[in-house]
């Protein structure tokens, strides 16, 4: 790196300033600052199995609430990916221990929409609208976070978008679900 930019980790040391929370799964296939095309400092990071928004979980909430309240970023982006095994795995009725628990919140999601997936031809399409659906409830958890919505009450530019990444062709797939304001929860 500093072969071609001898200044790169002066400015790294300075502070980080991003405009951007990334929220996503742990896959190692889905390395986040690659694939937006930003470096290091540019993007702040969550992952975790399923890229889940959990209010439950302190760690999700602790990120959240630095991003949007010290690092004021603009955009989070909750982003899932084409086949993500903890989607998977939510589904394919194998006990693991612990990571069932953390997954049930999919399996609770694809039993609501259990209808529409019962229609899609094959095992792969069901699992990849799952995945879809995952990234759209998980936008709306960060939404209807009170870290959110006390940004915006303070006028914060703040929007939450839902991104699906295909690992297989490299593209992010925009679901068209973003909220950039209380009324749209």
């Amino acid at each position: 790196m500093t072969s071609e930019d001898p200044d790169f980790f002066r400015r790294l040391e300075r502070q980080q300033a991003p405009h951007y929370l990334w929220i996503g799964c742990s896959d190692s296939r889905v390395p986040a600052n690659t694939i937006v095309g930003l470096d290091p400092g540019e993007l702040f990071v969550h992952r975790n199995v399923a890229n889940l928004a959990s209010p439950q979980d302190a760690n999700y909430l602790s990120v959240l609430q630095f991003a949007v309240d010290v690092l004021k970023v603009r955009h989070i982006m909750v982003v899932g990916h084409y086949g993500c095994g903890g989607v998977s795995a939510a589904v394919d009725g194998r006990r693991r221990g612990l990571v069932d628990h953390w997954l049930h919140p999919i399996r609770e999601l694809s039993r609501t929409h259990s209808h529409e997936l019962e229609a899609l031809r094959d095992e792969h399409s069901r699992l990849d609208r799952l995945c879809e659906l995952n990234v759209m409830q998980q936008v709306k958890n960060v939404a209807s976070d009170v870290f959110v919505l006390d940004a915006w009450a303070r006028g914060q530019n703040l929007s939450v978008h839902g991104w699906v990444y295909s690992i297989g062709n490299g593209l992010i797939k925009d679901l068209n679900v973003t909220v950039s304001a209380p009324e749209q929860c």
